[in-house]
This record gives structure tokens, sequence and C-alpha cells, in this order.
């Protein structure tokens, strides 16, 4: 079979297409001599707050900050147990680490790879403080039942929503469920800078006050540093190329879910478990993650048929070397990690693409 190859994400067409807009926004940027924090960043941090149903954006250097700063400014530390789940790219739960506080990892829902909360209800002890919720995939967490297990048991939330901008459950988008939720803008995400960048909502003032002087070194004005901090800013250029960025998100968050219906529709019928919305839900798509029990060799079916794929993620995090957690303890993450393959979805993608992945799929199947 001979068919075109299709590359895994092509950030040169979004860039090539976008390339007038973005050179406007840096000669912007350039022309005000402003490249930290500032105008560009303050206007970032209210438009992706408004997007997400909050009151608060706080622009820092990346998603791994604003997962480790968001937990500072719920004051967990050293003694405190925090909830998150067993599959999930390891920043969820190495944030946790850097406070001091024990990460305890509670396994996920087979369908959705979210945290389960019926096994985030048994994980719960008097140590608990909080409980991080990650949108994998661009599929959101259950928020209505662990925002329910949360009020209950008194613990604060946080989302991690790196993957998932534009998600929904119901009418509520990710990002407006939480104490906190945490945004990556690594440049493969959906809404992806040139450069590193990260974003903490929250809908506390209080909150939002702790992270800004957080972020940088603990001030309080006229250097004045009032606790410790670390140096962890949005630069203005990533800013404006984002602020020029979010403004096709949602057409391109359209494109991916067309792809992804397109897909599943193709797929019915096939040795594979699909992706889709569950109920009340809105997938965003970051990755089209598929799952076959015979991941390795239908990964190299694909590749011989000169379609790329990507492994999000190989092993479950407790089972990471850095954890070394016993195998057997969180069945249902080892065995996503076993099976699951991503397949090329990006807005950019022809529909010759689109048919390509299609057709080397079915017969790889």
């Amino acid at each position: 079979m001979s068919l075109p190859r299709v590359g895994f994400l092509d950030l040169t067409r979004q860039h090539r297409a976008l390339k007038d807009e973005l050179l406007a926004a840096t000669e912007r940027v350039l022309e005000s001599s402003r490249f930290i924090l500032g105008e560009e960043v303050a206007s970032l941090e209210r438009e992706l707050a408004e997007r997400c149903g909050t009151a608060h954006g706080i622009g820092v250097a990346s998603g791994t900050d604003a997962l480790r700063l968001a937990l500072e400014a719920l004051g967990i530390g050293p003694g405190d147990e925090v909830l998150t789940p067993a599959f999930s790219f390891i920043a969820s739960s190495t944030t946790i680490v850097m406070t001091g506080a024990t990460p305890v990892f509670v396994d996920v829902d087979p369908v959705t790879c979210a945290i389960d909360p019926a096994l985030a209800s048994r994980a719960i002890t008097p140590r608990t403080r909080a409980l991080v919720a990650v949108h994998l995939y661009g599929h959101p967490a259950p928020m209505p039942a662990l925002a329910a297990l949360a009020r209950e048991h008194r613990l604060a939330v946080i989302e991690d929503a790196a993957q998932a901008i534009g998600a929904s459950v119901g009418d509520r988008p990710v990002g407006g469920w939480s104490d906190l939720a945490c945004l990556s803008f690594y440049p493969t995400k959906n809404l992806g800078a040139c450069g590193d960048g990260g974003m903490v909502l929250t809908p506390r003032a209080d909150l939002a006050e702790r992270l800004r002087r957080l972020r940088h070194h603990g001030d309080v004005g006229r250097y004045q540093h009032a606790e410790l901090g670390t140096c962890s800013r949005l630069d203005a250029l990533q800013a404006a190329y984002l602020r020029v960025k979010a403004k096709h998100l949602d057409a391109w968050t359209e494109r991916r879910r067309a792809i992804a219906v397109r897909y599943a529709k193709a797929f019915a019928g096939l040795p594979l478990d699909v992706p889709g919305d569950a109920p009340g839900a809105r997938h965003v798509f970051h990755v089209f993650t598929v799952r076959h029990r015979e991941r390795d060799a239908f990964a190299a079916r694909l590749r011989e048929l000169g379609i790329e794929t990507a492994v999000h993620y190989p092993a479950a995090a407790p089972l990471q070397p850095l954890f070394a957690g016993t195998p057997g303890r969180w069945p249902v993450a080892a065995q996503l990690a076993r099976e699951v393959l991503s397949l090329p979805c990006y807005a950019e993608m022809t529909d010759a693409e689109v048919d390509a992945v299609v057709a080397a799929v079915r017969a790889a199947c």
C-alpha cells in the first residue's frame, strides 16, 4: 500500500499562516521595550481568565511552574498529602514533591483517563489537603463529582488544564471549576507559545495576590520581599504571540474535533478503543489517543505505512524510576501505559492526510 507520509505535528504550517500577525506582534513588543510582564502579559491574563470563566490570570514561565506555584500559594508543604492521577505527565506529581508534600496516586477511569472520584474518596486521609484533576489529552475530568468530593472533605482543587484549554463540562469551561487552574503554553499545546510559558487561573483575589508575589521573588513593591518566592515570569513576547493565536483557537478546536469525528466513524468496528466525549463533556483533542492491545506492533505497522505516532505516556507516573511504586496498585494506569497510542490530529492537517491516516489504521489493524 502506497500512502502519503503524515507527520505527527507540523507547527511550521501554523506559523506560516500567522506570519504577518506574529511579526506585527513582535514589532509591537520591540517598540514598547517592555519584555517581562507589562501590558501584553496583563492583557493575556485578562483575556484567558475571561475565556475560562474565572476572575484572575497570573502568567508564569511554564506549565510546571504554574502547578508548583499553585500548590505553594495554597500553603501546601511537608506533612501534607495531595491526590493526583496515576496516569498523567510527570509534572502532575513531581510538582507536589517540589513543595515537600506527598503525592498520593489514584487510579484513573479507563475511558476518560481522568482520576476516578470513587477511588479518590477512598484515598483521603487526615493529611490530605488537595486534589489535582488532570484533563488528560484534552478531555475534561469529572469536575462535578470531584468538586463535590472536595467540598465534603474541605480539600482544595487544582485543575491541571495544560492540555485542555477550550474544553468544558456542561456550559462551564475547564479552568473555572477550581481554586486554581494551570495552563501550559508549551509550543505543541492547542494554544502554544513560540517558546515556553504558563498561567495560573483563580477566582480568589487572595490567591492571585500571593501568586503574583511568588512569581517575582516574594516582592510586594519597591524591593520589599515579604516571603521566599522565585523567578517565574511570562515574557511579553510570548504573551503577544499567544494573544494572536488565541483569536484562532476556537476555529482550530473545531477542526481538531472534526478530524476526531472522522476518525471515530472510520475506526468503528476495528479492534481499537477510540476517544470521544463523555456525557456532558467537550473534548478538545490535544491528542487523539487510541488504545490497542498490541500497541507497539500496531505503531510499527503504521510507521511502515508512513504514519508518525507518539505514546503519551509509556509508564504510569508512580511506576517511574523516580517513585518506584509497587506494580499492580494502579492496574488501569498500567494498562493504559501499555496500550495508548496518539495519532496525528491537528488543525492544519489536510483532508488527504486525514484520509491517509484512516487508510493506514484500517490496514494496520
